[in-house]
């Protein structure tokens, strides 16, 4: 085999695992990197047509991949919306995802709404990307974190930074502190992006100090 040819296979190869991707951003990065191997092997046995598609599908994922960077953290391109606890809705959503959930939270109940006093939806347009579930805490005005979960497709990004803005569906119950649940710890580069701090051992975010600040 010529290195001309293993070039072709290569980017044969790695647009077949792009297609498999379950997560948005990497499908993309992926499906640009087979592009760009295909338009040089392509331009290389003067197969035009090839070429230029792959010229095209470079642009598209560009123009998708900066979208994406773009609005990731966007308040405008994602909605956080609370939900009733005994919704089918969300238990469906839940019940779709169980065995996904308990491999990140593998000390919660089966049941996990039953322990929830509250539920959030965050979506981008028609689609939704995660759900948060939180119960009250002991202490006033204070919210435990139960779930933070985020659908598979939107993986590579941190969706339910728009629940706990101090801005966002907290602000109508009153909440002046949430207080990061077991599952969430793992992730410290998360918790530290959304504004958790340690207190007293445990991973407190502070939102009275917050909408101060803002």
């Amino acid at each position: 085999m010529s290195l001309l040819e293993a070039v072709g296979w290569i980017g044969s190869a790695v647009l077949v695992i792009s297609l498999l991707q379950t997560r948005v951003m990497r499908f993309r990065v992926l499906n640009l990197a087979s592009c760009v191997v295909l338009i040089g092997y392509n331009a290389a046995i003067e197969v035009w047509p090839m070429a230029a598609m792959n010229v095209v599908l470079v642009g598209i994922n560009i123009w998708a991949i900066s979208r994406l960077l773009r609005e990731r953290h966007d308040s405008r391109a994602y909605d956080a919306v609370p939900i009733g606890t005994d919704e089918p809705f969300l238990r469906n959503l839940l019940a779709r995802h169980a065995t996904d959930i308990a491999a990140f939270n593998p000390d919660l109940p089966a049941d996990v709404v039953a322990i929830a006093d509250h539920a959030f939806l965050v979506s981008t347009g028609d689609q939704v990307v995660g759900v948060v579930l939180t119960r009250d805490g002991v202490e006033e005005a204070e919210q435990l974190v139960v779930l933070d979960y985020v659908l598979p497709a939107f993986r590579d990004f941190t969706p339910g930074e728009f629940v706990f803005r101090a801005e966002g569906p907290f602000a109508a119950l009153g909440t002046r502190r949430v207080v990061a649940s077991p599952g969430m710890m793992a992730s410290e580069r998360y918790l530290r992006a959304i504004g958790f701090t340690e207190q007293d051992g445990r991973r407190v975010l502070d939102l009275s100090s917050r909408s101060a600040a803002s």
